[in-house]
């Protein structure tokens, strides 16, 4: 645990009681803080009272008359669309408020590390899509390297629940925007900005106050390199804003879509292979194609992006490329589950909009696609352009009636549950195919969640040859 510093002997509010909520108020306690804990649910009350925290309802007047500050947990909105009533409450009060990635940050530097030859250092990891596995990829390398490396955040273990790092030490973070939009402290040593498209834009108040979120990773943190995607016009501005010019090497660019040259740091991907550039020369190459774990395009920005956050620790690219050859990739991400008689199987139920679908409909050939669940607005409309690949499309939940009105000529079947669709795309599947599970739907409908949705996928095709025949 990350004891935090700065508050010994002070009260200091913790609101919402799941993971980042109670990790706070231990860390919190462990730091000599007194926490006040409170949850809307009485779950989560429950919760804290097991642990032997002071309950405060701090919806009450008055109830921030001695708080030094207000820890608050990620999904509870702050600003926008409106401000929960108990941080409106801490505002008025003039009460900082703050988030576990903040104290994180406040107190990641241990008094002992003046003894330390190399202290540890931090990568940090936002965007939109991708930074699940680009956060895993650089853990897994620098594992694969010999580093002690920690992987936390949105992903993994809370970042006040790891153990305090010792010499040469990593800590990978995946940051979402809603971590990074209130931390008041954020100084990773790297900091790397994988893509911007629609999302959380009710939380936000648009697209500009999304971004703005993720900028707040590199603005107020003034990383050491800063890994910046290049392939929106969002990530292009903040390149240009970080850098002193073309040549300075503290900004690495980064794309899968073009080749980037001139006299700056640039990593990009084209036709499968990765190559680096610095100061107008080619220095590293690596061929992607046979990555098991980083099919598509989608993977290859994602590598593109581990890799120059890699560089820019000292990996050489030998070590990294042996890194990217072992890893397995992430579950439910383009997980490769099953080969059965030439079919692959492959469980993306991460897609669960219509972009992250559209990244997997390139990543493969010859697809027998599995999607449907609890469609959002605009249904598949926009997938259009990318089903070229698709041989027929099995279609499942609330909104398979609504997927098949924009399939076009597509060739499908409703096929309602899970188990009948998979059933029938493996028995039409013929040596080559790709059966592909990529919702671009929540999963509500008929699972808890997305990697529910997954496990049933994978446990079906586990027992394809116990499966009834789909015609019967």
């Amino acid at each position: 645990m990350i004891p935090v510093r700065g508050y010994d002997g002070r009260t200091v509010a913790v609101l919402g009681l799941g993971r980042s909520g109670l990790t706070a108020a231990r860390a919190l306690r462990a730091g000599g803080a007194e926490p006040v804990v409170w949850d809307d649910s009485l779950e989560g009350r429950a919760r804290g009272m097991s642990e032997g925290y002071t309950l405060r309802d701090l919806t009450k007047p008055d109830a921030f008359s001695d708080v030094a500050a207000l820890i608050v947990s990620p999904g509870i909105p702050h600003l926008y669309p409106t401000p929960n009533p108990v941080v409106a409450a801490a505002f008025a009060a003039g009460v900082p408020v703050d988030n576990d990635i903040g104290l994180f940050f406040q107190s990641f530097a241990a008094p002992d590390w003046d003894q330390l030859e190399v202290v540890p250092r931090v990568i940090a990891v936002t965007g939109s899509n991708g930074k699940s596995t680009t956060s895993a990829l650089i853990h897994h390398c620098l594992l694969e390297a010999g580093k002690p490396s920690q992987l936390a955040g949105n992903i993994g273990r809370g970042v006040l629940d790891i153990d305090p790092p010792g010499e040469e030490a990593f800590v990978v973070l995946e940051l979402s925007s809603y971590q990074t939009e209130l931390a008041r402290a954020l100084t990773p040593d790297v900091a790397v900005f994988t893509n911007l498209t629609l999302d959380h834009l009710d939380r936000h108040a648009g697209l500009g106050g999304y971004f703005a979120a993720k900028r707040r990773l590199f603005a107020e943190g003034g990383p050491d390199r800063a890994v910046i995607g290049v392939d929106e016009a969002e990530g292009r501005f903040l390149a240009g804003q970080l850098a002193e010019g073309p040549t300075d090497l503290r900004v690495i660019r980064v794309s899968a879509q073009h080749k980037l040259t001139g006299p700056g740091w640039s990593v990009h991907a084209h036709k499968g292979f990765l190559s680096e550039t610095r100061k107008g020369k080619q220095v590293a190459s690596i061929d992607l194609r046979p990555i098991r774990g980083l099919p598509g395009r989608h993977n290859h920005q994602n590598a593109c992006a581990a890799f120059a956050a890699l560089r820019a620790v000292g990996l050489s690219p030998r070590i990294i490329a042996q890194g990217f050859a072992s890893f397995g990739g992430l579950p439910h991400r383009s997980q490769i589950v099953a080969e059965r008689d030439g079919v692959t199987y492959v469980n993306d139920s991460k897609a669960t909009n219509v972009d992250s679908a559209a990244q997997a409909l390139q990543a493969f050939a010859k697809i027998r696609w599995i999607a449907g669940g609890l469609g959002k607005d605009g249904g598949i409309a926009a997938l259009e352009p990318h089903l070229g690949a698709v041989a027929k499309a099995y279609l499942i939940g609330h909104s398979a009636p609504d997927f098949a009105l924009q399939l076009g000529e597509t060739p499908y079947s409703i096929c309602e549950t899970m188990e009948r669709a998979v059933a029938l795309a493996a028995a039409e599947a013929q040596s080559g195919d790709t059966v592909l599970l990529a919702p671009a739907a929540a999963s509500f409908d008929q699972y808890p969640n997305f990697e529910k949705r997954g496990d049933d996928f994978m446990a079906i095709v586990a027992r394809l040859d116990a499966v009834p025949d789909p015609g019967a």
